[in-house]
């Protein structure tokens, strides 16, 4: 009785990424509360180097905010992760004292390998490969992109990490609405230079994880191999943001860095020559079902 109440126990987690943050409350692996905003932070970390003071204010509104709603729907452990905004900015230190305060809850930064493994664990709780099938994981996020490859029998064997994703890419070459063939481009090509030593196991199928690849799935289907993606770099090329959301249904503020989402998810796509699946699980799929694992055995 003791043992099934203690892993019925409702654990949160808060994550803050470059594009969003996102609020995930879980019982016994089952999600009970989802929220997220997108105060984009890596659009600072790329044009300043650093988060400006109102920025990580309004950031830690948005925290105090969903933490309140995360203790109003019962949650018993809660925990806040910073991924990339706090590894890249020049004042990351400073983004983790506002919004500790802020959530009043266990908080730290993680880093790339971390969020991989996070990823890597919540995507394969949800495809569930057989266990011993090497595959990969992939996660673009808005400040960076993690490739990890394992099993679910053995967890990850290999993982690398590039310090750029769907915001910073698109702050850097991708402002432009509808950027037009010659952006996108280059676009790849600076993709490209992160990944030129890039030489991962060969994985028996890649999972695709995050809002990229979620908003993707809404245009070419669940599976992206090389068709699919040729084709979603024409459209998004030349498809104003606003045409998007209203077409499919895009979130209005995911669908202006779409065009360099797909441009990362090609880019790995290249290299690992294998379909991409887009799956729902994620790193905060990974980090609560670990946060309910620590707190069952405690």
């Amino acid at each position: 009785m003791w043992r099934r109440h203690r892993s019925a126990m409702r654990v949160g987690i808060i994550d803050v990424g470059s594009n969003t943050v996102r609020l995930l409350v879980t019982r016994a692996g089952r999600p009970l509360l989802s929220q997220r905003a997108m105060p984009r932070l890596g659009a600072d970390v790329e044009r300043y180097g650093r988060i400006r003071a109102r920025k990580i204010a309004e950031t830690a509104e948005v925290v105090s905010g969903f933490a309140a709603a995360a203790r109003d729907a019962g949650t018993e452990r809660l925990e806040l992760l910073i991924t990339s905004p706090g590894r890249q900015a020049g004042n990351g230190a400073e983004l983790l004292e506002a919004l500790t305060l802020a959530a009043r809850c266990p908080a730290r930064i993680i880093g790339a390998e971390e969020e991989g493994r996070l990823a890597f664990v919540g995507a394969l709780s949800v495809a569930a490969p057989p266990p011993r099938r090497t595959v990969a994981v992939l996660d673009v996020g808005g400040g960076s992109a993690q490739l990890v490859v394992g099993s679910r029998g053995d967890g990850p064997q290999w993982a690398r990490s590039i310090d750029v994703g769907s915001q910073r890419l698109t702050s850097r070459l991708l402002s432009a609405d509808a950027p037009g063939g010659d952006a996108v481009a280059a676009a790849r090509a600076e993709i490209d230079r992160y990944l030129v030593d890039l030489e991962p196991p060969a994985p028996r199928g890649c999972f695709a994880v995050g809002g990229s690849a979620r908003a993707a799935k809404r245009i070419a289907g669940t599976r992206l191999g090389a068709d699919e993606l040729a084709t979603l770099l024409d459209l998004v090329a030349r498809s104003p943001a606003a045409d998007l959301a209203d077409s499919y249904g895009i979130d209005a503020d995911r669908s202006r860095t779409l065009a360099a989402g797909v441009v990362i998810l090609s880019a790995f796509h290249a290299v690992l020559d294998t379909p991409l699946t887009v799956v729902r699980g994620g790193l905060r799929d990974g980090a609560v079902a670990e946060l309910a694992a620590r707190r069952a055995g405690s």
